[in-house]
């Protein structure tokens, strides 16, 4: 359990850079979201042909790997757009109410009925979420639409997350998930950002620095130290462990970018993990990244 759990943590810190690389980035948000995990699959793919034995298992999850490809793709896609209108605190702690969602889904899909602390998740969620978009509307407009993304954000992430415990449930490997579904997500969101006509190149080396690392940093290593600590440690634990996220994230806003964090909003926020962890604590789901 030792080194689960400090790559858990590390894990969490790294994927909570990803909202500051993403606000940092010169290209557009979806060119971002792109360029995220294009820039991340040659790593990946060497690391699955070193790693793991390929097989044809990998092949025999077509629509599952395509949903999970269209999932994540829809996930990075509004995420990206939610942190260009709203807070960085708002943006992540909004995104991470994909376990909600996922029971909700168990719950409406597959009558799979939560247990009872799951309901007072449901409510803590809503009441959190209301004191977040409160706080939005004291800011601008565009701060609520950013949140409201948000929210669209952990739908998509939720339909992930199943799409991904479906291909696990079939013997696929974490890496060949990881690899395969970044593919599948830059070949959906290259024209997505073309078509946009948004920034699809940086414009400076440190551009293209910023895009490095939130490719290596956020996304090959945050999200595959994660996928090495749930395999190793309770899922209950790891749940409030990944918690951490959001509130790095909301620090790195403060010290990086000087974003401010108001009264109603750390309550909203705080509320809001209660949810999450609640939900965790009911279902064993996993996480945003």
């Amino acid at each position: 359990m030792r080194p689960a759990l400090p790559a858990l943590l590390l894990g969490a810190g790294f994927i909570a850079l990803s909202p500051i690389f993403v606000r940092l980035s010169e290209a557009g948000p979806t060119a971002t979201a792109f360029w995220r995990v294009a820039l991340a699959l040659p790593l990946l793919w060497t690391l699955v042909f070193s790693l793991e034995s390929t097989g044809e298992r990998i092949w025999q999850q077509k629509a599952l790997f395509l949903a999970a490809g269209v999932a994540f793709a829809g996930d990075l896609a509004f995420w990206h757009q939610s942190i260009q209108f709203t807070s960085v605190a708002n943006s992540t702690l909004l995104a991470n109410l994909a376990s909600i969602f996922v029971t909700l889904a168990a719950w409406l899909l597959w009558r799979q009925k939560p247990r009872p602390p799951f309901i007072a998740a449901l409510a803590l969620a809503l009441f959190g979420v209301a004191l977040l978009v409160h706080t939005s509307l004291a800011f601008s407009r565009t701060a609520l639409l950013g949140d409201a993304l948000g929210v669209v954000t952990a739908m998509f992430y939720a339909w992930y997350i199943l799409a991904v415990k479906g291909l696990r449930d079939r013997g696929a490997a974490t890496l060949q998930v990881m690899a395969v579904t970044s593919t599948l997500t830059a070949v959906i969101l290259f024209p997505v950002a073309l078509a946009s006509g948004e920034q699809m190149l940086p414009q400076s080396a440190y551009g293209w620095g910023v895009l490095l690392g939130l490719a290596l940093i956020t996304h090959a290593a945050g999200q595959g130290l994660i996928a090495y600590a749930l395999a190793h440690l309770p899922a209950t634990f790891s749940s409030v462990g990944l918690l951490l996220q959001p509130v790095v994230a909301a620090f790195f806003a403060w010290v990086l970018l000087s974003e401010p964090l108001v009264a109603l909003q750390i309550a909203g926020g705080l509320v809001v993990l209660a949810a999450i962890w609640l939900a965790h604590s009911g279902s064993g789901l996993a996480r945003r990244g």
